[in-house]
Parts: structure tokens; sequence; C-alpha cells
């Protein structure tokens, strides 16, 4: 789209002009966006298998299989897109009356974001890209959230032209901006809440205090803004489910705040921080029963509730494979060279890491367990190594020539060799969406399956 620049000298005028080419440009993509709805569902953006996991894996392990021009030895995904669907099924069973709105930032691989479309989820965007990745699956621009407080002007451009108008804010300099460039927006003032319980804090850098809540709507009523709502982050990673139902409490109070300066709030936006199927630490369902009263009690059903789940979608919906590349052998008492009954420990260099998908380690706090793939042309995917078998202290390295590419150092394995396989569950969030090619190191491939029965007719098989 055409940049479009005007000054303005009250940010109270009216820019007609400029509004007068958006809602132009608006009718267009809106044409544009109906047609790509209805030929979207016959059209897949990649193969997807009805296998299982375990077989496809095997495929390409044990048989050598590859069909996507990677050498056979090559780390690579598999996404099962069934998991998906079933994580959906259960957050439509535990928590019904919140719409999920998928965090788009947390893995945009396309063939998650079409089965998510395809089940009719909204979808939370950070930036002009995320937004047209949610177009592209047909979505409606009612069901995006803009839900990045502080945007860059061209991108809240873009999201004019094509029918965006529900975005966040913390801000009066935001709001100042906004009024400038959108014509219509429908604004959701994001508060800060405590999110000490939480593994990655966005409170540092997101977020109003409630204190400061009548100021802004008084901004936002001066600008002449409509303020619809208002959303709250406890914090992704969050280990404490009662920190949900303090903010439901919190976000509550800005409701009263904003009834006492004339504004009729009718959306409460609940974020994310929900935890995948396999965290080991709280558990959707927790804190399912925290907030499904909370929301009852507090607000009623005028009130239109969504979230912003990620990780909750993905995580355990992706597996990572990765070859053994090269070893080494250290003595444990640094005299001498090792032997068999020296019990060493090892250095496993495999080909992909913190430059690659493991950069959830570093930027998403996330501990990658190693399981024994393939050992000894034995494969071990449905069949774990006996336990009783000796294991020895083991640190993974990723494949660059930094030393900050290590996976971990306090591991305990089976002794490897090069060309034997170790597998990663639970890889699916945050992983290959901040991937990198450094050091001429392509990024893992992905092969896709749908596990559920009788999903596969909604996705594409």
């Amino acid at each position: 789209m055409k940049e479009i620049s005007a000054t303005f000298i009250n940010p109270l005028d009216a820019a007609n002009d400029v509004f007068a080419v958006l809602a132009q440009q608006n009718s267009i993509n809106k044409a544009k966006l109906a047609q790509h709805a209805r030929s979207v569902s016959l059209t897949d953006l990649t193969h997807c298998s009805t296998k299982s996991v375990d077989h496809l894996i095997r495929t390409r392990v044990v048989d050598g299989v590859v069909s996507d021009g990677s050498d056979a030895e090559d780390a690579f995904f598999v996404g099962d897109m069934g998991e998906v669907v079933r994580q959906q099924a259960q957050f439509t069973r535990l928590l019904p009356r919140v719409e999920p709105f998928y965090a788009v930032k947390c893995n945009p691989d396309p063939m998650v974001l079409k089965t998510l479309a395809s089940l009719h989820t909204g979808f939370d965007c950070a930036s002009k890209a995320e937004i047209q990745m949610a177009l592209d699956q047909g979505v409606h621009p009612s069901k995006i959230i803009y839900a990045n407080p502080c945007k860059q002007s061209s991108h809240i451009r873009f999201a004019a032209s094509v029918g965006v108008t529900m975005m966040t804010f913390d801000n009066a300099d935001e709001l100042r901006k906004i009024r400038k460039v959108h014509p219509n927006p429908q604004m959701v003032l994001r508060i800060r809440t405590d999110d000490s319980r939480s593994i990655c804090q966005l409170g540092t850098k997101f977020g109003a205090m409630i204190d400061n809540v009548p100021t802004l709507l008084r901004v936002a009523r001066d600008l002449d803004i409509e303020v619809i709502g208002i959303s709250f982050h406890v914090g992704s990673g969050c280990f404490d489910a009662s920190a949900f139902g303090e903010a439901v409490i919190l976000a509550h109070k800005a409701f009263d705040m904003g009834e006492a300066e004339g504004f009729k709030f009718r959306l409460l936006d609940i974020g994310g921080g929900f935890p995948g199927r396999l965290s080991d630490g709280v558990q959707f369902q927790e804190i399912a029963d925290i907030l499904r009263p909370a929301i009852d009690r507090l607000f009623d059903s005028s009130v239109r509730v969504i979230a912003e789940p990620g990780r909750y979608y993905v995580s355990s919906a992706f597996t990572l494979a990765v070859n053994i590349t090269s070893r080494r052998a250290v003595a444990r008492d640094r005299n001498g060279a090792t032997s068999a009954n020296d019990h060493p420990s090892f250095m496993y260099y495999v080909n992909d890491g913190v430059y690659g998908s493991f950069n959830c380690i570093m930027f998403d706090h996330q501990h990658c367990t190693p399981r024994v793939l393939m050992r000894n042309g034995i494969y071990h995917y449905s069949s774990p190594v006996d336990r009783q078998e000796a294991e020895y202290p083991c640190s993974v390295w990723g494949p660059t020539c930094d030393s900050i590419d290590c996976i971990g150092k306090d591991f305990s394995l089976p002794e490897l060799e090069v060309g034997d396989w170790l597998y990663f569950e639970n890889m699916g969030a945050y992983t290959m969406c901040a991937a990198s090619n450094f050091n001429g190191f392509k990024k893992s491939s992905i092969v896709y399956t749908n596990t559920e029965v009788g999903a596969h007719d909604v996705i594409g098989h």
C-alpha cells in the first residue's frame, strides 16, 4: 500500500482527505478478503499427512526418506496439527465464554495459522506482517486484535486500510499518534498487573498502572477516541494460577473507573501466559478453574471476553529431531586419555542450536530435554532406551562456531556415537519463529501431520 502522510496542527481536526483514501482502500481490501475467504478452504498451503508422529520420524530417521530436498541427516520438526485441534477443543470446554485470539508471534507457521483459522479462532497480531498473515488465511478483520501497545504509524495506517480497528494502548502518546492515522479505532486499554510469578515479565515494558486509568480515559475522550475495554497480561510462563484471578479483579476495577469517566466498556481481554499441554508447572485446567467463575461473577454477559493464547496451542504440537554430527569424550579427572572404565563425560554436537530452534533457551527461558531417538541403528522413539543401561554425564551443543551455542550441560544419556539421533518434545513455541541462518546453517524443516480423527476434513490432508 502506498504510504499516506499529512501534517496535523490539531489532533482533533478530522483528516478527511487521508481518511477518505483509507476508507476507499478499506473497501477494496474487504472485497479482496471476501474473495480470498471463499477460496482459502479449497487451497492447501502444504501437504499434511494423517500418519502418526512416530511413523513420520521413523520414515525419515530409519528409512532415510526425505521429500523436501533436505539431507537425510538434517534436523527436522514433525508438526502435529491434530494436537492444535485437541487444544482448541479443551479451551472451548474449559473456558466456553472466552474467545481465543491466537498470538501469532508464538509460531507463525502457515499450517498452524490455517488450522486455527479453520477452527474460527481470532488472531492477536503485533505488526503489519502478522496482520497480513491472518488475512491471508481468510480471517475477517473483526477477528484480529492489533495487540501491540506501541505501534509504528505506517502499520497503524495499514491496519486501518484493511479494516482492523481493535487495538491496544497503554499511554497518552499512543492515543495521539493513532488519532492522526486511523479514522475509527476501537481502543483497548492495557493495564499492568502483578507478573512477578511469571518467567517472562512483560510489565517492565507494557501496561498502564491502575491509578493512571482515569487520566488516560480522559485523554481518549478529549481526542474523541472510542475505548471499548480493558486488557492485561500476567506474563509469559506464569507458574501461579491465582495471578489470573487477581488480574481479573483488577480489570473489573478498571471497568468501574471507565464507567465513572462516562465509558461503557464491552470487551475484556485476559491476555496470554497459558501453559502448553506438557507443562511441568501449573496446568491449564487450574487456570481455567479460577478464571471461569471470576469472569462470570464480575462481568455480565454483555461483556465480550477474549484471550491471547500462544504456546498453549503449539508447544506440544512440534517435536524436533537432531542428528549428532560430532562428539568429544572428556576425561573427568583431566589427567590423561579416557577409557571405558574412566566414566568419561561427553560433548555431543548436533545440527540445530540456540541460533536456530533452540533460541527459546535464551529468549523464552525454556529447558529442553534430549531423549535418545536412534542409537547404534536401533530406533527408540516408541521403545525408550532401557533405563538400567549405563548413562554418562554429557553436554549438548549446537552446530555454530560460537561457544554460547549450548543446549545444555547437565544431561545424562547412554553413550552415543556420531550419526545417532536425539529428539526434543514440546518445541512448538518461540522456537522456529526466531531461528536464524547464522554461520550458514539452515533452519530445520517441518513435516506435517494431523493425528486428530476427522480433523483432516477441516484443515486439508
